[in-house]
This record gives C-alpha cells, structure tokens and sequence, in this order.
C-alpha cells in the first residue's frame, strides 16, 4: 500500500453521542479541513478534549466541498450542516451527518449521512440519524423530516424503513441518479422515537 501521508491536527469541539459522538466543527476546524482538502491529504488528526480523532480518509470529501464554504459564511449554521461521527472508545472518525440547509418555508428538512465503509452494519448509521433527528425536531420551525436514498442501497432504504418513515414517491438527483423520498412529520418522530434520543 501507498505510504501515510503527513498528518494535521484539527481542533474540534464535542457535541453529543452514546457509542459514537456526533462532533460540531469549528469554524477554525472547517478551515483547517478545508486546507486538507485542497492538499488531498489522507489522514487528519482532531483532537478533542486532550483525545485524537482519525478519520481513516478524507479521499472521498462527500459534502465537505459544498458545506464548509458555507459554515464558513454563516457559522451558525454548523449545526445543521455537518457532524463528525466519533467512536467515544477509540476517538477515530467512523462518518458524518448533516442536514442539506435549515428547514425550508414548509418546515421540511433533508439529511445526508456517510459512514465509513469498514464501520458500516454496526448501527452507526442508526445511532447517528437517532441523534441528528432527535435534536433537529426540537428546533424551530421543524416540521417535516425528509431521506434520501438510491433505491439500490438496501441496506439505507432499511434503516430509513425501519423508523416507519413513509415512501413519498422519486426525484431524479443531478450528480446521484434516482433516489427515492422518504418522509416523517417531526410530531411522528417525536411521539415514537422521543424517547429514545
């Protein structure tokens, strides 16, 4: 195998969590991250709370092109747009979360979530979408959760099934294809998931 690349070390606050913590970064943090990105590195180091966070690779960036510019911008929107998934045990980066933007004017708000290849069918994913539901539909305006998902991921279509989130119909997505749309009222998840967040 190719080499380790230099590493960087990324300042990034804890935020919430059970097995994994779900990481708000700084704005000092989406900088840094920004920087690495520029420069293809392959590893980063953040740490938090005198403990390291690696992630295994930052080769496929996934939002983080499109999200840090605008945490940047507006950094109170860092809490919508993106969370860093860290196993509590080990501090290593497992995936990220975030929501495509505030809710809409009909209180409607879409999340996107990534979970590192070799983390995935451990209930990561799940954990993850737990927390950022759980906290998001306590914030204003929030009406209406909405997922995303290729129709040939089935084990995502699962997961999404699995919190009784009710198939909507397909949108054709520019860079992903077709997706299928899945809904839940902020109301529903509360009265059968509140509990569990």
């Amino acid at each position: 195998g190719q080499p380790r690349r230099p590493v960087r070390e990324v300042p990034l606050p804890l935020h919430v969590a059970n097995r994994s913590a779900a990481v708000r970064p700084s704005a000092q943090a989406m900088d840094a991250l920004t920087a690495l990105r520029r420069e293809k590195r392959d590893h980063v180091i953040a740490r938090r709370d005198e403990r390291d966070a690696r992630p295994d690779s930052l080769d496929d960036p996934g939002p983080l092109v499109h999200r840090i510019p605008r945490i940047l911008a507006d950094p109170t929107a860092a809490p919508y747009l993106l969370r860093m998934a860290v196993l509590r045990e080990s501090g290593v980066i497992v995936g990220s979360a975030g929501f495509h933007d505030r809710p809409d004017e009909t209180g409607m708000i879409e999340i996107g979530l990534g979970i590192v290849p070799e983390w995935q069918g451990k209930g990561l994913g799940r954990e993850l979408l737990m927390g950022m539901w759980g906290w998001v539909v306590r914030q204003p305006g929030v009406r209406m959760l909405r997922y995303t998902v290729s129709p040939d991921n089935v084990p995502s279509v699962a997961l999404v099934r699995s919190f009784g989130f009710d198939h909507r119909g397909q949108q054709i997505d520019e860079e992903d294809g077709p997706e299928d749309i899945y809904e839940m009222t902020a109301d529903d998840f509360n009265r059968r998931w509140s509990a569990d967040c």
